[in-house]
């Protein structure tokens, strides 16, 4: 079984003075703007960096669910983040490492049950397979 989904990107005019936007097959992003100065210099709008992290949170989080489940766990909250390192290397930029933070609510869990599977989940999520980069993990169990 293979599904594909799919992300679009519009680019117009040089690097730094140059526009573009992105949008999803789903609609949930429509031409949402981006540019040189969303992603270097801090101004509002996305990057693809924010977008991966966003991404990898998301995959993380289900990836985790589906783990919980099978061993006969429901979260009642999972609340992750993905921060996506981009940095100057000597032949340009590359995106060097993942790092996930978690926060949940596990009723039933104990702490080491929770770690070994967030570890599970953080190597198994499909987007952390896809991502060449050191993905790091900090998980904390909600009492």
């Amino acid at each position: 079984m293979t599904i594909t989904k799919y992300g679009t990107a519009h680019w117009q005019g040089g690097l730094k003075d140059g526009k573009g936007t992105v949008s999803t097959q789903s609609g949930a992003l429509s031409e949402l703007p981006y540019g040189f100065n969303t992603r270097f210099e801090g101004v509002a709008g996305t990057n693809p960096e924010e977008l991966i992290g966003a991404a990898h949170a998301a995959c993380f989080a289900m990836a985790l669910s589906g783990i919980l489940g099978g061993a006969g766990l429901t979260a009642t909250a999972l609340d992750a983040k993905s921060v996506i390192s981009l940095e100057k290397q000597p032949d340009g930029f590359a995106v060097t490492a993942a790092h996930l933070t978690l926060n949940a609510t596990i009723p039933g869990a104990t702490e080491d049950q929770f770690q070994e599977l967030a570890a599970k989940a953080k190597a198994g999520c499909p987007i952390s397979k896809l991502l060449n980069a050191t993905i790091t993990l900090e998980a904390t169990l909600a009492s």
